[in-house]
Parts: structure tokens; C-alpha cells; sequence
């Protein structure tokens, strides 16, 4: 298929959509990707070994922020990525919920859905105790390997033979985030587009093969929050993510790929109060609570004994159609995280909001500066929750 609709209606992009566990999410990318490099016993959900047939070395490069939807205004200043979206190869995967970079990166190099690695969020309660863990800032504490019990599919493939190298950020390295995604082969840092791509190349041209470079980018995502999609400065980091993406398609060795995704989309939110529900300074919204984790397009709430029911009705009567209150059961049960072990179930709220259209809960006090963000993601609206793969080789 080629890129997406540059027409689809805003009604369209603020729909809800769902996770396409084991049919076309982000999950699905590196068992595919091992698939073509001959690792026993991978799954190829994707059908990548066919248009990739002969290819020996891969470059995955996950784009942080940058949605399906996003292509369209992206291309307008980004002719090498415009190219990528145009081919036959560009498809709509799913990222899976919530739809935040934590759980992404995470299902991204599990190869598993949420529920089954346990980083179920931006933030999530450490159970049996009155700490909320922000996985960004994640150390050693809680213990990454028990935190997340999966082995990554970089393990697998360093495993069978695949020289594996992860490039992204050099401050990440060893981060709680980093082990529970990307533990498994060799670390190397890259302060910027150009040093990464640098960094890509070099390694994806090594050795005899085969060979499964990981790659990382962070910036458009942080423009996006702070500016706004389609900003100008968030404009620019298209820009300087295009001079990555042709860099990367002109140096690739003739056995070699690069495939590219992201682990969200993302929207604006407007300024004005009546998009924004402010936990902090409504009391209705703080009854019943004892901790608040999430984001503000998914909240999770920790409710105080006895409290679940009130704090739903409280919820539901303040925000209205603005998201959906639903108890965490209900969520489990539809399946949004997929298959969830007992031991992960209390990481999530007793109570689960999730923002619709264009509204947030913010927390103006314990979190000004998530608060005072234009672009927001996390929610299950097609914006959100659509990402791409593509696909480029040297044929």
C-alpha cells in the first residue's frame, strides 16, 4: 500500500482505533526482522522476508512521535522520507496502549504486548507501595529484569548469530528504560542526527553478516510537545530528520535495509481551559484517590478502599464525554494491553481514563511542565495509535 490519506478528516484521525496485536503492531517488527535474517523460530507477521529476499543486514529506526498521519505534513518539507511513505512498501502498523514511548520502546524490543512486559505506562504505581515509577527517569530501582521478565528479541538474535548493536542516545545507556528494552548486544551512543546516522552506517557495513542495527531518535517528539505538530521548529526537526533517513538510504550496503517506525503519533491540544481537566485544582477529581499515575491522555487511578465506585461515577459526571472511566477490569478483558499476568495487574489503576478527541487531564501543581505541553499522546485515537513501517533497500 502506499502513505496515508492526506485527507481523511479531523472526525476520521480522533476515532478511536485498537492495537493490532500480532496482525500489524509495532510488536511485530523485530520478529519479522529476524525472520529475515534467518533466526530459528521467527515469526514473520509482517511478510517482510518476501520483499526483503537476500537481505543480510538491517537498520530499524524507531522515530519517536512520528505517527502515520504525520507523514503527510512531514513529506511537504522531507523528500527522502515523502519517498519512503509513497512506495508500495509503506504500511499502517498500530503502536499498542497506552500509546507512550515507555511501553512502545518496550514492546518494540520484547516483541510482546504491553501487558505481558509490564511497562504499562509513561507512569505506573510500584505495587505495594505509594511510589509512582516514571520509566524515563528509571535507574536500577525497581531491578529492570524483574521489572520487565522478557527477553528481547535482540537477545535472540545475538543468540543465533546476528551481530546486534543498539545506537541511540549516549546519557540512555544503561537506563532502567534501556535494559528493559534493548538488553542484548553492543551500546553506542550518538549525541545527533548526524552522528547517528554515522553510527548506523558503520555498523551495518561491519562484519560478514548477518547483522540487526537498532536505532533511536528522539527529537520530533520533543517539538511536538512543546510546540505543536506542524509547528515551525517542529518543521525543522522533520527537516533534520530527513537529512537521517536520506543519509541512511544512500549508505546502505547492498545486502541491507532500513526499516522505519515510531512508537505514537500525536495531536495538539488547545490552550483553552475547556480541554484541559486540572486534577490538582478540582476536588471532585481527587476524592477517593490515593495515587495518580499515567499521562494526561490515560490516567490511572489508585483508588482508597472501598472507593472504586465513587470515584468512577466522579469521573464520568466531570468529564463527560470527554474520555472514558472505565475499572481497570474492563480494559483487561477487551484486551487493549493484551494477555496481562497477575503480577502486572495491579501496575495499573483501579480506575483507567482515557482522554477522547482532543482533551487532557492535566496536574497544573505536581506537573507544570506536562501540563503546559501542546502536543499529547497516549489515547487510542487513530492519530495516536497509528504508526508506519517503511521500508527502503538498495535495489
Amino acid at each position: 500500500m502506499s502513505g496515508p490519506d492526506p485527507m481523511m478528516v479531523e472526525a476520521d484521525l480522533l476515532r478511536p482505533a485498537r492495537p493490532e496485536y500480532g496482525e500489524a503492531s509495532l510488536a511485530d517488527v523485530l520478529p519479522s526482522a529476524l525472520a529475515v535474517l534467518g533466526v530459528p523460530g521467527a515469526v514473520d507477521v509482517l511478510g517482510l522476508t518476501g520483499p526483503l529476499a537476500g537481505v543480510r543486514r538491517l537498520v530499524v529506526l524507531l522515530v519517536d512521535g512520528l505517527g502515520w498521519h504525520q507523514l503527510p505534513a512531514a513529506g511537504r518539507v522531507a523528500p527522502a522520507l515523502a519517498r519512503l511513505a509513497a512506495a508500495p512498501t509503506a504500511r499502517r502498523l498500530t503502536t499498542g496502549f497506552p500509546s507512550t514511548t515507555p511501553t512502545s520502546l518496550v514492546s518494540l524490543g520484547t516483541g510482546v504486548a504491553p501487558g505481558a512486559h509490564g511497562v504499562l505506562g509513561f507512569r505506573t504505581a510500584v505495587p505495594g507501595t505509594d511510589r509512582v515509577l516514571n520509566h524515563i527517569e528509571w535507574r536500577d530501582d525497581p531491578d529492570p529484569l524483574r521489572w520487565q521478565p522478557v527477553p528481547t528479541q535482540l537477545q535472540r538474535a545475538e543468540a543465533a548469530g546476528v551481530a546486534v548493536t543498539v545506537v541511540s542516545r549516549p546519557e540512555y545507556a544503561g537506563s532502567g528504560l534501556t535494559v528493559a528494552a534493548n538488553r542484548g548486544g553492543v551500546y553506542r551512543g550518538a549525541v545527533d542526527v548526524d552522528q547517528l546516522a554515522t553510527e548506523l552506517l558503520t555498523v551495518v557495513a561491519a562484519g560478514d553478516g548477518p547483522v540487526l542495527v537498532s536505532g533511536y531518535h528522539p527529537d520530533l517528539d520533543r517539538r511536538g510537545h512543546r510546540f505543536g505538530v506542524e509547528s515551525e521548529p517542529w518543521l525543522a526537526a522533520v527537516v533534520e530528520l530527513d537529512r537521517l533517513v536520506g543519509r541512511l538510504v544512500a549508505g546502505l550496503p547492498a545486502d541491507a535495509a532500513l526499516l522505519v517506525t515510531a512508537d505514537h503519533g500525536q495531536l495538539n491540544v488547545p490552550a483553552e481551559p475547556d480541554y484541559r481537566f486540572d486534577l490538582d485544582t478540582d476536588p471532585r477529581l481527587r476524592a477517593g484517590v490515593r495515587l495518580v499515575a499515567g499521562e494526561p491522555r490515560v490516567r490511572y487511578l489508585h483508588t482508597l478502599p472501598g472507593a472504586t465506585d465513587d470515584v468512577v461515577a466522579a469521573w464520568r459526571s466531570v468529564l463527560g464525554p470527554a474520555a472514558w472511566v472505565a475499572r481497570r477490569a474492563e480494559l483487561v478483558e477487551a484486551g487493549w494491553f493484551g494477555p496481562v499476568p497477575a503480577d502486572h495487574l495491579p501496575r495499573i489503576g483501579d480506575v483507567v481514563v482515557v482522554c477522547q478527541e482532543r482533551f487532557v487531564v492535566v496536574a497544573t501543581e505536581t506537573d507544570p511542565v506536562g501540563s503546559s505541553l501542546i502536543g499529547f499522546h497516549g489515547g487510542v485515537t487513530e492519530m495516536e495509535l497509528s504508526i508506519p513501517l517503511l521500508v527502503a533497500t538498495t535495489g
